[in-house]
C-alpha cells in the first residue's frame, strides 16, 4: 500500500493539521515568515501527526482538542531536523538546500528554537498537564541522544547498545510523544495508552533502522540527501556496526575514522554493505521491532485505526525494498 492509501481514513484531519501548520508560518516578522515558510514547505510524510490522530481514534476522539498536539509534534520534528542539519553542517534535506545553507547557522539555530517554543505553546493550549509534561520528555531525550552521538563521532569503540540508546532518544522519543499524547487527549484508559506508547517506541526504532539501511543502499533522489551522510559525519549506524563486526581488520569504516580518504572509504563501505547479507540482516532486526510494535494492538478496540496502524508499520519497514 502507498502512504496516501494508508492515510485515507484520516486524510481530512491531516488536511486540518496541514492548514494549521500553514498558519504557524504567518507572523508579524517578515524575516521569520520567510524562514518558517521555507521550513514548513520542506516535505516529509507528516508521520508523527498521523500517529497522534490514529492513537486518538479508539475512544473519545475530538479533533479540535487534538489538533494543537498533532501540530506540536510535527513542529518538534521540524525543529530537530533544522538543528540536526545545523550541527552536521548539512547542505541538503528533502532534495533542496537546508535552512542553514540558505540563511546561515545562526538563523537556523534560532528558527529551531522558535519551532520548539511554538510546539510548547501549542501543547499548553491543550490545558492538559500530562500532555504538557509529555512534551518535555522528548526534548530532554533528543538532547541526550545528540550529545551521545557527538561524543561517539568517529570513534570505533561503539556497540549495538550505544546505537539503540541513540535512536531511542533521537527518533523513537517523538513517536512515543505522538502516540501517547493522542491517547491521553482522547481519554484512553491507561492500559490502552501504554499499548500505544509501546507501539510508538518500537515503531520509531524500526523506522530509524530502515533509514539507516537506506543511507547505504538508497539514492540521493530517493532520500533527498547524499548517500553515506551518516558515515561522513562519523555516525555509526547498524549497517556500519555489522560491517565492522564482520570485517574487523580490512574495514573501510575503520580506515575512514582513522583519517583515510572520505570519498573512497564511504564508497567502499557502501559497496560492501550492498554486496552482502547485511541489509537483509538489518531489515530482519527492523521487522522484529515492527512485530513488537503491533503485537498488542489486538487488545485495543476493533476500530479502523487499528488496521491503519498495522498498515503503517508495514509501510515503514518496506521502504528499503
Amino acid at each position: 500500500m502507498q502512504l496516501n492509501e494508508i492515510y485515507a481514513p484520516i486524510q481530512k484531519d491531516l488536511v486540518a493539521v496541514e492548514d494549521g501548520l500553514k498558519s504557524v508560518g504567518i507572523v508579524e516578522s517578515p524575516w521569520l515568515n520567510d524562514l518558517l515558510g521555507y521550513a514548513l514547505k520542506g516535505g516529509g510524510k507528516r508521520l508523527r501527526p498521523a500517529l497522534a490522530i490514529l492513537s486518538a481514534c479508539f475512544y473519545d476522539y475530538n479533533l479540535e482538542r487534538l489538533l494543537p498536539m498533532a501540530m506540536a509534534v510535527e513542529l518538534m520534528h521540524l525543529a530537530t531536523l533544522v538543528h540536526d542539519d545545523t550541527i552536521d553542517n548539512s547542505s541538503v534535506r528533502w532534495g533542496r538546500p537546508t535552512v542553514n545553507k540558505v540563511w546561515g547557522m545562526e538563523k537556523a539555530v534560532l528558527l529551531g528554537d522558535y519551532l520548539f517554543a511554538k510546539a510548547g505553546d501549542l501543547a499548553v493550549s491543550t490545558e492538559d498537564m500530562r500532555v504538557i509534561k509529555l512534551l518535555l520528555q522528548p526534548l530532554m531525550l533528543i538532547t541526550n541522544g545528540e550529545l551521545a552521538q557527538a561524543a561517539s563521532a568517529f570513534k570505533l569503540e561503539q556497540s549495538r547498545e550505544h546505537y539503540f540508546f541513540r535512536i531511542s532518544c533521537k527518533t523513537a522519543a517523538l513517536f512515543v510523544f505522538a502516540t501517547e499524547s493522542g491517547a491521553v487527549l482522547s481519554k484512553t484508559p491507561e492500559k490502552s495508552t501504554q499499548i500505544l506508547r509501546g507501539y510508538g517506541h518500537y515503531l520509531g526504532i524500526a523506522f530509524q533502522i530502515i533509514d539507516d539501511i537506506l543511507d547505504f543502499i538508497g539514492t540521493e533522489e530517493e532520500m533527498g540527501k547524499p548517500v553515506g551522510s551518516d558515515l561522513a559525519q562519523g555516525i555509526v549506524t547498524l549497517p556500519a556496526l555489522m560491517l565492522m563486526e564482520r570485517y574487523p581488520q580490512d574495514n573501510p569504516v575503520k580506515k575512514l575514522f582513522q583519517g583515510g580518504d572520505k570519498k573512497e572509504n564511504i564508497k567502499r563501505a557502501t559497496e560492501m554493505v550492498c554486496n552482502s547479507t547485511i541489509t537483509q540482516e538489518c531489515f530482519d532486526v527492523a521487522s522484529d521491532y515492527r512485530t513488537k510494535a503491533c503485537q498488542n494492538l489486538k487488545n485495543l478496540p476493533a476500530k479502523e485505526a487499528r488496521a491503519v496502524l498495522t498498515n503503517l508499520a508495514d509501510f515503514i519497514v518496506s521502504r528499503w525494498r
